[in-house]
């Protein structure tokens, strides 16, 4: 068995959800990210299920990619909106929920991953109780989030580690790892037991997986088949081409040619 094919809902939100799912089922894709726990039942007509969710707007403004795990004063209300979050995820069949680093603000890497695990552990009871799995997102600080902590695999990895639990892992972006430290292929290769999820989008630009980009992916999706990753590869791409439509099942192709 290998992988199956997911899209960031956020990247296609001007299209309504009922027709994004229909472009789904004709395309053979079978999740949906992003979505709230209960929009799950939006597209489950269309046998479609969630892939990964994440925590709604907070009033606080806690739990975003900038406001998050690696400062302590955010641990209680964190811990408040993830331990409603988990369960609503687990009862909506969304197996993965999403986690931030938060910005440096001038932290240490030694101490954002201490501030990390000491927010996170307290929350991995409840993950295994409802078989959920936290997963933490690499993202670039270098062009789209200026300041971001969980910037590299190597940070990621060590924070996996601290935490030792099988209920933590990365949401491994593979566009924006191609931003801060390229060597795709071959992290993959060596780290894939860290990664529980997988995006995508062309480098440079973040759009279509077409020839203009730097990344090739079919050769990229030969590592990650190798690796014997059964979960989800999602599509998280902003489209340029005026049909949309194409745009994504574009992509379904040139990740299926292997």
């Amino acid at each position: 068995m290998s992988f199956q094919h997911s899209v960031c809902r956020w990247c296609f939100e001007d299209t309504p959800l009922p027709q994004l799912a229909e472009w789904c089922q004709e395309l053979g894709i079978k999740g949906i990210d992003l979505l709230h726990p209960h929009e799950a039942s939006l597209i489950a007509p269309f046998d479609l299920t969630c892939p990964v969710t994440a925590a709604p707007e907070h009033e606080s403004g806690l739990g975003c990619i900038e406001k998050a795990f690696n400062n302590p004063g955010h641990h209680e209300t964190l811990w408040e909106i993830y331990e409603k979050l988990i369960p609503e995820a687990a009862e909506a069949g969304i197996p993965n929920v999403i986690t931030f680093s938060g910005n440096r603000e001038g932290l240490t890497d030694e101490a954002g991953i201490e501030n990390c695990a000491a927010g996170l552990d307290p929350l991995l009871a409840l993950a295994e109780k409802h078989n959920v799995t936290l997963i933490m997102e690499l993202l670039n600080s270098k062009v789209d989030h200026p300041d971001y902590q969980c910037d590299r695999s190597d940070w990621g990895i060590a924070l996996c580690d601290k935490l030792g639990s099988p209920r933590f892992k990365l949401l491994y972006d593979i566009y924006h790892m191609q931003v801060m430290e390229g060597d795709v292929m071959a992290t993959i290769r060596k780290s894939s037991s860290y990664f529980g999820h997988y995006h995508t989008a062309g480098c440079p630009g973040r759009n279509e997986l077409d020839e203009t980009q730097e990344l090739y992916y079919p050769a990229i999706i030969k590592a990650i088949r190798e690796t014997g990753y059964t979960g989800f590869l999602a599509h998280e791409f902003v489209p340029t081409w005026t049909d949309h439509k194409s745009a994504l099942a574009d992509a379904v192709r040139r990740c299926s040619q292997v």
